[in-house]
């Protein structure tokens, strides 16, 4: 018996892994009808707490605290991008300024490496005639284009169905005791993981949301001492790369040190010291403070956050790579709470004792626990 249990559960997972990669291979060619979905539910369990709380502490009908809170959330969208607007059309009208000080930087570097240099000509037309950048911004103007198209159209579709999600949200405790009736532990384990999965995720994301605020309020504040030009668009660019862990930061350090190079050069000292700041910032918040904040109860190991980060930013790209630790939480949740995948959840969590809080069979507890309070 023992040797026929292993040998299902091995052609389970075999099965299980090659489910995966159709699965993969589908949500990377239906990326443009998918996408908008997750991005959606994503949302939706963002807002969901926010507007049970507005319905039931402050009794605001449950449509209309929807409406409120999407009223919110674009005027906060809203006033992002026109700063990022206005931060970059500054940035690219103040180019011809800089032209001096990029010759002098570009000359310093092509004598380095021994690369031709025609003093007769600008830095730009000395960048063109060497790496072809006319082809290389091109290519990425016009990727920037599609993306912005892209958020566009899908915007649309993200809203209407976040809020018939949210609309249909109010009744799911409704719909969980209906769908599952028949068995009472079920349903106290379905809805254990709705719990789990809502308070995860929402935790996740406020936090995060949290710890890249300060991150930008401090780089705003930092870069503003130094003088460095367009201080809020380094700031935004510091919050907004900080959802996407380790990558992000550095992307945002790199493109702030880079435009203060441009334009204290050849004042080191400043240029040294919003480095630091970056990386100083970096450390502190994202190493340091949020971890403590966050606790272990994501409890995903950041050798799959890594691995999660590559595989959803190559499937749908940088708001993949947006959401790619939320996903990473919901399956180790379902891992979790399905006998067979628990090994799963074991893989995808970060130290073993970290996982000895899992129940071998959270049934009964997840059913007494959702009597008290079924969903958040």
């Amino acid at each position: 018996m023992p040797d026929k249990n292993t040998s299902t559960r091995g052609i389970f997972l075999l099965l299980l892994f090659l489910s995966a990669i159709a699965a993969g291979a589908i949500l990377k060619l239906m990326s443009s009808v998918v996408l908008p979905v997750v991005v959606s539910v994503m949302l939706s369990l963002v807002f969901y707490p926010v507007i049970r709380k507005l319905n039931e502490k402050l009794h605001f009908p449950w449509w209309v605290a929807i409406v409120v809170v999407f009223v919110v959330f674009f005027g906060i969208i809203g006033s992002m991008a026109n700063i990022l607007t206005t931060g970059f059309s500054s940035i690219i009208e103040s180019l011809p300024a800089y032209e001096e000080r990029l010759n002098t930087i570009y000359a310093r570097i092509a004598g380095e490496f021994q690369i031709e240099v025609d003093k007769d000509m600008t830095f730009v037309e000395n960048m063109w005639s060497h790496i072809s950048i006319r082809n290389t911004i091109g290519k990425y103007a016009l990727s920037f284009t599609n993306v912005i198209y892209n958020f566009s159209r899908n915007l649309l579709l993200v809203v209407l169905f976040s809020v018939f999600l949210l609309a249909e949200m109010n009744a799911t405790k409704e719909k969980i005791r209906k769908a599952f009736e028949e068995d009472g532990a079920e349903t106290g384990k379905v809805k254990g993981i709705a719990h789990k999965i809502v308070t995860d995720v929402t935790r996740y994301i406020f936090i995060k949301f949290i710890m890249s605020a300060a991150t930008g309020i401090v780089v705003t504040i930092g870069v503003l001492l130094a003088h460095l030009k367009f201080p809020l668009v380094w700031g935004f660019l510091a919050f907004l790369l900080n959802f996407i862990p380790t990558f992000g930061s550095i992307i945002s350090g790199v493109l702030t040190v880079l435009f203060a190079l441009i334009q204290f050069y050849p004042s080191w000292g400043v240029i040294i010291y919003i480095a630091i700041l970056m990386l100083a910032t970096n450390m502190i918040i994202g190493s340091i403070i949020e971890p403590r904040v966050q606790g272990q109860n994501l409890g995903i190991s950041p050798f799959i956050i890594l691995v999660s980060l590559s595989l959803w930013g190559w499937m749908w790209g940088f708001v993949g790579m947006l959401i790619a630790v939320p996903i990473m939480v919901i399956i180790k949740i379902i891992c979790e709470n399905i006998s067979y995948l628990k090994p799963i959840a074991i893989l995808i969590g970060g130290k073993p004792k970290e996982e000895k809080d899992l129940p071998a069979d959270n049934t009964s507890d997840d059913s007494q626990k959702e009597n008290a309070d079924p969903l958040p």
